[in-house]
């Protein structure tokens, strides 16, 4: 039986599949985690697949008080790198949920 003929039984399951599986994937996001670096490694910002930073940290020799907005820079870096880097996590883990779950009529097929 090809997808056009499961009828509304089959769609239902199917969106019932891609539910529990993006649920999954949020529950699961939290205690993933991918860390990022500014200034040649001496500032780290670490984050998790919820977008949510955990952590930075930095190397004593990077924090100067009489350049306070170079250090704000690095950080900035840091964080948005990590942040990027947990949002294409998230974005591979849903691409790779899509393609297990293929809807009738769906671009995919043809």
């Amino acid at each position: 039986m090809d997808q056009n003929s499961e009828g509304p039984d089959g769609l239902i399951r199917k969106v019932k599949e891609l539910q529990d599986g993006m649920l999954r994937i949020l529950e699961e996001s939290g205690g993933k985690t991918v860390t990022a670096s500014s200034g040649g490694g001496m500032v780290k910002a670490t984050a998790n697949l919820k977008l949510q930073l955990i952590s930075v940290e930095m190397e004593r020799e990077v924090v100067n008080p009489d350049d306070t907005e170079m250090l704000g820079d690095l950080i900035v870096a840091a964080v948005n790198e990590a942040l990027a880097q947990a949002q294409a996590d998230v974005n591979q883990e849903m691409a790779r949920l899509s393609t297990k779950v293929r809807f009738p009529g769906s671009l995919d097929q043809f």
